[in-house]
């Protein structure tokens, strides 16, 4: 009784932070994806968005399905299996205090998933009338700009004829612009417009006559009977375990052991200003009983460069395919829009609370053959203009196993990709994650995100083991352990290679005000030596080791204080040890009576080299990702401003500054700054009613 009491204390309590902390809650689920992603650009609009939605639409768990549970990429196979369970065998839900019944849910689990969840004996409404989509429709508009106030080498006041001899230059200004314009429904109607200019392209001129660079334009619908969902225009789709076709963001090796398997959301539409990464055209979601057949149909301009016929300017093969998306100098704006790509698929499933398989035909089409260069570690790369991936995917609880797995084939180089993996809840306490997978080195999709060290689910092996244990109240235990090897020769690895990786992450939360974690990782890769003779290039073994300790202490109802130190280590045979740190202390001031709130940060850093760079996340404003890069030996610091105001509008202003104590000039080439300084300038304006 007394641990009921308790409990009961604990959601309540929960309960009661939930308005202010909104912003808290999605941050953090977000700068946790960001962290692993080690990229200073990533673009996460679509899953904030969707964290967004159930903040302010939370699932009634008394009226929903495994698909829905998933999308929120918080809960398990096994937890969202026990959750379902618990309706069949006991009916309804009365309180959502019953969750603490639920036999592999804890308490951090529930107070996790809670703002996303609520409990009701009503039916949601599942006729969708116009009158009802427009009183509770969500308009929000979004308009940005960036800028970075010192001025690079590349947009020099030079005249055309030089920039057009040069890709050196910049054509356009410093600034970047981004609007979005959209219109939501729940989770059953969306329609949406999004542009953006990227800094160093044009606007309104020259190449970008009509604007923006990119333009990216939806309408979706979800929720009937027999037709469960249908695109236009921009969507996503996600099959299987990715080995196939997995358009958007996927997670890769976290301290989370259970973010390793994929959770597709089959159709969704899509926002972000990813240019390269999505589908377009239209695509359709039928249903009967426990069958599904999604339908998909993609063309769209994809930028390449190649050989081009002289006397038709027609381009006769693709070199490279370029996914920056960024059209900025002479030779960017050349290979743009270069090639057309067709994408066609079908995807059949079947369904039931505890057991999935599904069957997957994507054909890819493009309008010029892709060769690329006859180095060695391309010898098994992709060749020709077309290709056909075929695959199974399956997925399976019992009690608390989550068995799953996919293979997939390509039948232009008869080449497989497979991957099989367990999830157990082996004690309330204890949980387990393995995987395996096995990718060919001539296997070949264009859309694939399989779970992988590379870059590509293609010329892998490996096994990956990970472990959550929960000590007691206050202490968790992560860690993992991923062995992998490359069959064949990679960019800058001429030969085949093997490696490891080992991640411990102990964390300390006596309480919602204080948690404290420390983590270690080791990285085993091996690469080209340095050491040649120009002949003959051996590779070495390159062991990365991190240490890190993190604290969060929410001093008050409003103030949050972050800090972090980071050590890092890399030792290789052919050169001599480099090492870096970095100490980040933040503030984050969100008062509940006031309409503003900031967040503060002050670091001090220091590396060898750029090898020994640390990734941060950085607060910024509402659906931009920030995690840039700290490397050499400076400091950094960064004030974000929020100001609410006629209940219906946000202005977000952030500026952020590097300054550097042993450099006289920062980056290269057309990214070159003069000085030790580089700062970054954030406008945003949002209107939601």
């Amino acid at each position: 009784m007394k641990q009921s009491s308790w409990i009961i204390l604990f959601l309540l309590l929960a309960f009661q932070g939930i308005s202010q902390e909104r912003n808290e809650i999605i941050q953090q689920r977000i700068e946790f994806i960001s962290e692993q992603n080690e990229s200073e650009e990533i673009d996460l609009t679509n899953l904030f968005d969707q964290l967004n939605y159930y903040f302010d639409n939370p699932i009634n768990i008394n009226n929903t399905d495994a698909d829905e549970l998933k999308s929120l990429n918080l809960l398990t196979e096994v937890q969202i299996t026990d959750l379902l369970l618990h309706i069949e065998r006991f009916g309804k839900y009365i309180s959502i205090y019953e969750l603490q019944s639920l036999k592999y849910w804890d308490l951090s689990t529930i107070y996790m998933v809670l703002p996303f969840i609520r409990v009701d004996d009503r039916l949601d409404q599942l006729h969708i009338t116009f009158k009802e989509a427009m009183k509770n429709g969500k308009f929000e508009w979004f308009a940005r700009y960036q800028t970075t106030p010192e001025k690079k080498a590349g947009y020099a006041d030079v005249p055309d004829s030089i920039k057009a001899q040069s890709s050196s230059y910049y054509y356009g200004n410093a600034d970047r612009y981004y609007t979005r314009l959209r219109y939501t429904y729940r989770t059953n109607i969306s329609v949406g417009f999004t542009a953006e200019k990227d800094a160093g392209e044009q606007f309104f001129r020259g190449t970008q006559k009509n604007g923006f660079d990119f333009y990216s334009a939806h309408a979706f619908y979800k929720g009937g009977k027999y037709i469960k969902a249908v695109a236009v225009g921009d969507y996503l789709v996600q099959i299987g375990q990715g080995l196939n076709t997995w358009s958007g963001y996927a997670f890769g090796k976290t301290a989370d052991i259970f973010s390793s398997k994929r959770t597709a959301n089959l159709l969704r539409p899509y926002s972000s200003v990813d240019e390269n990464r999505f589908f377009r055209g239209g695509a359709i979601l039928l249903a009967y009983k426990k069958l599904s057949l999604l339908s998909f149909y993609n063309q769209k301009k994809i930028d390449g460069a190649g050989f081009s016929d002289s006397l038709s300017n027609d381009l006769q093969f693709i070199s490279t395919i370029d996914l920056s998306g960024l059209h900025r100098t002479t030779t960017e704006i050349a290979k743009k829009n270069q090639l057309t790509e067709r994408v066609i698929g079908n995807y059949l499933s079947y369904q039931s609370p505890r057991f999935s398989i599904g069957a997957a035909a994507v054909h890819q089409q493009y309008s010029a053959p892709l060769q690329k260069d006859t180095v060695p570690y391309n010898i098994y790369a992709f060749r020709g203009d077309k290709t056909t991936a075929i695959s199974g995917d399956y997925n399976l609880v019992i009690r608390n196993f989550n068995f799953f797995g996919e293979v997939s084939y390509s039948t232009h180089s008869k080449a497989t990709a497979q991957l099989y993996g367990v999830m157990a809840v082996l004690d309330p306490r204890v949980s387990l994650s393995i995987i395996y997978r096995n990718y060919s080195k001539g296997y070949f999709s264009f859309y694939n995100n399989g779970f992988s060290e590379g870059s590509n689910t293609q010329n892998e092996r490996g096994l990956f083991a990970g472990t959550k244990i929960k000590l007691n109240s206050a202490w968790t235990l992560n860690s993992y352990i991923d062995f992998y090897s490359f069959p064949w020769l990679k960019y800058l690895v001429d030969a085949p290679s093997k490696g490891y990786e080992f991640l411990i992450q102990p964390t300390y939360k006596p309480n919602k005000e204080l948690e404290i974690y420390g983590r270690f990782r080791m990285q085993l890769r091996q690469k080209n030596s340095r050491n040649s003779d120009g002949s003959l290039t051996e590779i070495e073994d390159v062991v990365q080791r991190n240490y890190r300790i993190n604290m969060n202490y929410k001093v008050s109802e409003g103030i949050t204080l972050k800090s972090r130190l980071e050590y890092v280590t890399i030792n290789r045979p052919s050169n001599t040890p480099e090492d870096g740190w970095i100490f980040t202390q933040d503030v984050v001031y969100r008062p509940k009576s006031l309409p503003l709130d900031f967040s503060l940060r002050y670091a001090l850093f220091e590396t060898d080299s750029y090898d020994t760079r640390i990734y941060t996340f950085e607060n910024n404003a509402l659906n931009v990702f920030s995690v840039p890069a700290y490397y050499y030996q400076g400091s950094r610091a960064y004030l974000l401003l929020r100001y609410s105001f006629l209940r219906h509008c946000d202005i977000w202003i952030k500026y952020g500054t590097f300054l550097y104590s042993n450099r006289t000039s920062l980056s290269s080439g057309a990214e070159e700054i003069k000085g030790n300084r580089k700062s970054d300038i954030t406008v945003q304006f949002r209107l939601s009613f």
